[in-house]
């Protein structure tokens, strides 16, 4: 994938991430929202963690 990650803020629920993910990897949204819904589950703060860094960190266009 040539293309860099990047915040999709049109579509986002919260910071798009999960929307930006979506399009990086070619996946629906909803998959990726449900993904990092078992993610908090499975690693608690962790996934949030990063989540939020990956928000703060990527640029949004």
């Amino acid at each position: 994938m040539d293309k860099p990650f990047v915040l999709n803020r049109r579509r986002a629920k919260i910071m798009g991430v999960g929307a930006g993910l979506a399009d990086y990897t070619g996946v629906d949204a909803l998959i990726v929202r449900l993904g990092l819904v078992l993610a908090v589950l499975a690693t608690g703060p962790i996934a949030i963690l990063l989540y939020l860094v990956a928000g703060w960190l990527a640029s949004d266009r």
